[in-house]
Formats: structure tokens, C-alpha cells, sequence
């Protein structure tokens, strides 16, 4: 355990008085300050908590960090001196840890003698710096009509299965391979086979060097699922401040985030909100968001992945979320249905930085011209399955021909699928993608076949 508790020959600081679940009331000898790390062991066992609550001039009320089997009545509980925080070091790079920087990998522990507290505060406003041009990733849909921006924050806004993480693999290997900047990876919930799928997949792209995984398990307590996105971006803010480099930041699955939030609300008794969150809410989910920062030393760039409940998108968690980020990209499960991945619907993602002074005017009047296909496309798709195609005018046929072509364009081939599909991965540079867009604006690929769009790269590999 990387937190050390004061020396064995001192008092401990109290006793526990109750356990409930992952609730351990504590009776003290005086109050330690709220978010205090303290700890209790037994046998070769070793326990942490985190201290929420005051509930009179004796007693604290703590979350548990740990399986709770073991823990009795009585048992002393000694002061950390500190709250939770991890050590860190430039060795953390290629490394699997958990919640207290351990390493789940089998590696050593980390020979570090500094430590960073996980719930650090903002970078001062004096010292930040504003987000600045494109982040290039190879996918032609992103690029093109939803840009990630350099030191911005990106959410992949999705119900179940349609492709988020995917998505956010995709993007670790394009930060590694198109930027040469290292990537810190918070799993949040984690499930035991999505963790170790990911954390092979990384080493067979090769990109694991660059890479830092922390990863707070589906089966652990609320308290590390909550906390431990705040252990990553620890370790990304070192990262950024250490090296001076692009830090790739990515969360998966914020919402799990929230979910652990609620439930150390419900568990510490506090009457639910909204559709039953958590009345603190907007604080935990700002809390996180405003740490993500770029500074005069580095820059921190985040992709979040954020699933939505029911694919609605007017639950109270995914718009608090959505009020922080510069972009949102939402997958849906109609494209997906389709067969178009990734699934990203190009008239519902956006980004507050689509505009002529920020992009050009090449870059903006080719999304524009393509979103415009798009949307009379969706206009029409009524009246052609009722009427069929024949019954359109001419320019509105010309238009519903080059939108189909368009929406089978905008598809790819991962690299980090090609082991699944045997469709070898493409990344499409964006000025590669604006000269393909425009020669599909201008008819260049009306005799293209549609199935010569689909899942390919350049149009130049698609016409052969």
C-alpha cells in the first residue's frame, strides 16, 4: 500500500464503531478532516478509508476502499497524516495500476519517494492557457465534421455496445503514432475482461510504452470507482508538468463516475435529486472536468466516453457532463444498425470551435456542404421509401445519390479491430479527407459504385 500510516508504537485515533456495507462509522478520539485517508489492518490484511462525514464532535463517517470481509467492531484505526494520494514518477509510463498507484500488472511498485494528492485543486487561472487548433486522429467523420481540439475535452456520447471504447482504442493509438505524446487511461468500472482485453490489445499496437493505465474494477467499492478518475488525471497533470508533453487523457465511462457518486450519496444518507442522483451532482462532475487543463508547461487533451441511459440524451448526468466539453460526439444506434462504424452521427456531434475563423474556410465549407447532403438526405428518406427515388426532382436525386456515398465514405477500418474483422486499419490524414469530400461535392465519384465507399480509406484506394 502505497499510503504509510504512522509509526505501529503510536495511538490509533479511534475505533470502529459500525460497519455497514462499504460504511464504517468511526468513534475518534478527535475529528480528522474530511477527505482524510485513514487505515486499520488485520493479520496480514490492510484496510483504507476515506473520511465524508462528520456526525458529531466523536464520530466520522468514512467509505472503505477495500473489500469490507474482515473488518469487526473495536478494531483500532490509525491516522494516514494525509489525504488519498499515489506516487509518481516518469517510470509509471507502461504501467497497469489501481486506485493507490499499486501495480495490478505484476510488475515492481513504483520506486518513488513523491506523492501527489488525488484531489488536488485547478491550475490557476493565470496559468492556463486556452485550447489551440486541431488534434488530428485519422478517423475521416472526427476530423472532418467534429475536431478534437488540442487541449480541449471531447465526449463519445453512446448507449450499450455501439462502439464507445472501440472508439477510444482507436484513439490511444493514433496519439501514440500521429503525435509521438503518451496517453493515461482511467477505467472506470471496469469490467475484468474489458480491462485485460485492452491492456493486451495496447501492448500488440505497441503503444503500452507510452501508455498508463489505472483502473478502478467493477466489483470494487463505490469509494475507488469514485475516485479513482481522480488518480489518473493525477498522474496526467504529472505527466504535463513533468515532461512538457501531449497528454492524452481518456475516461471510460464517466457516467460510472456519477453512478459511484450516487452511490456513496445513497449511502451516506443524503436525499436524492433529479431522477435520483445525487444532489452534488453538478460539484463531483465539475470537480473532475475543471482539472482538465492545459498549461504553459503542457497540455492535457480528453476524450471521455460517456454512456447514456435509455439513449436519452436529456438525463440530468449526461447534460452536466456535456455543459463542460468542447466537443461531443454522439454514436447512435440507427448508424450502428446501418453498419456504419464508427457510429457517429454526423449531424448530432459537434464542436463549439466549427467555425470558419478557427478551421478555415476550406476545412468549414466542406463540412458544411457535406452536412447539408446529409441533413436533405434525412428529409427526403421518407418520401423515397413511400414514393421511391424516382419521384424527386433531379437535384434533390443528385443530392440523395452523393449523401449515400458520403455516409459509406465517413465509415473505417481500425487498426485496433483488424484482428476481429481482417480488414486491415486505415487513418486518413485531413487534408486527404477535405479533397475526397470535395470531389464527392462536385460528382467526381458519381460512377463509383456505393459498395466502393464503404469501409475504406482514401477514395484513391476505393477506386482501383
Amino acid at each position: 500500500m502505497m499510503i504509510h500510516a504512522r509509526a505501529s508504537d503510536e495511538d490509533p485515533i479511534g475505533i470502529i464503531a459500525a460497519v455497514h456495507g462499504p460504511v464504517v462509522d468511526i468513534a475518534c478520539d478527535h475529528l480528522p478532516p474530511l477527505h482524510r485517508a485513514l487505515c486499520s489492518a488485520l493479520d496480514s490484511e490492510r484496510y483504507t478509508f476515506e473520511v465524508y462525514q462528520h456526525l458529531d464532535e466523536r464520530h466520522v463517517r468514512a467509505i472503505t476502499l477495500h473489500s469490507t470481509g474482515g473488518l469487526q467492531r473495536g478494531m483500532p484505526v490509525f491516522d494516514t497524516g494525509a489525504p488519498l494520494r499515489v506516487p509518481v514518477s516518469p517510470d509509471c509510463l507502461g504501467r497497469l495500476l489501481n486506485v493507490f498507484g499499486e501495480p495490478l500488472d505484476g510488475g515492481p511498485a513504483l520506486s518513488s519517494k513523491q506523492f501527489r494528492n488525488i484531489l488536488g485543486q485547478p491550475v490557476p487561472l493565470h496559468q492556463t492557457v486556452s485550447a489551440s487548433g486541431i488534434l488530428e486522429t485519422g478517423i475521416k467523420v472526427i476530423d472532418l465534421l467534429c475536431p478534437f481540439i488540442r487541449g480541449g475535452k471531447t465526449g463519445l456520447f453512446g448507449g450499450a455496445g455501439i462502439g464507445k471504447t472501440v472508439l477510444i482504442t482507436e484513439f490511444m493509438h493514433a496519439i501514440v503514432a500521429l503525435h509521438q505524446g503518451v496517453s493515461v487511461f482511467a477505467g472506470v468500472g471496469e469490467r475484468i475482461r474489458e480491462g485485460h482485453e485492452l491492456w493486451h490489445e495496447m501492448q500488440q499496437a505497441g503503444v503500452m510504452p507510452h501508455t498508463l493505465m489505472v483502473f478502478g474494477q467493477m466489483d470494487e467499492s463505490p469509494g475507488v470507482r469514485f475516485r479513482v478518475s481522480l488518480a489518473a488525471l493525477s498522474y496526467a497533470e504529472f505527466l504535463r508538468d513533468s515532461l512538457g508533453k501531449e497528454v492524452l487523457f481518456l475516461v471510460d465511462n464517466v457516467f460510472r463516475f456519477v453512478q459511484a457518486g450516487s452511490e456513496i450519496s445513497g449511502l451516506l444518507g443524503r436525499m436524492p435529486a433529479t431522477v435520483g442522483y445525487q444532489p452534488t451532482l453538478m460539484s463531483e462532475v465539475a470537480e473532475l472536468q475543471d482539472r482538465i487543463i492545459s498549461t504553459t508547461q503542457g497540455a492535457i487533451t480528453s476524450v471521455q466516453a460517456i454512456y447514456v441511459p435509455a439513449d436519452d440524451m436529456t438525463d440530468p448526468a449526461v447534460t452536466s457532463i456535456l455543459n463542460h466539453l468542447d466537443t461531443s460526439v454522439i454514436l447512435t444506434r440507427s448508424q450502428a444498425s446501418k453498419g456504419f462504424y464508427p457510429a457517429v452521427d454526423p449531424l448530432q456531434s459537434s464542436s463549439k470551435l466549427m467555425d470558419r475563423h478557427f478551421l478555415g474556410d476550406r476545412h468549414y465549407g466542406v463540412a458544411e456542404g457535406v452536412r447539408e447532403h446529409l441533413a436533405r438526405y434525412r428529409e427526403l428518406e421518407d418520401i423515397i421509401s413511400m414514393l421511391g427515388l424516382e419521384e424527386l426532382s433531379e437535384t434533390d436525386r443528385r443530392i440523395v445519390v452523393r449523401a449515400r456515398k458520403l455516409q459509406r465514405y465517413l465509415t473505417q477500418p481500425f487498426h485496433v479491430t483488424s484482428a476481429f474483422t481482417g480488414i486491415a486499419g486505415a487513418s486518413v490524414s485531413l487534408q486527404q479527407t477535405l479533397q475526397d469530400c470535395e470531389a464527392f461535392l462536385r460528382g467526381e465519384f458519381d460512377d463509383v459504385p456505393e459498395d466502393q465507399c464503404y469501409m475504406r480509406g482514401r477514395m484513391r484506394e476505393a477506386s482501383r
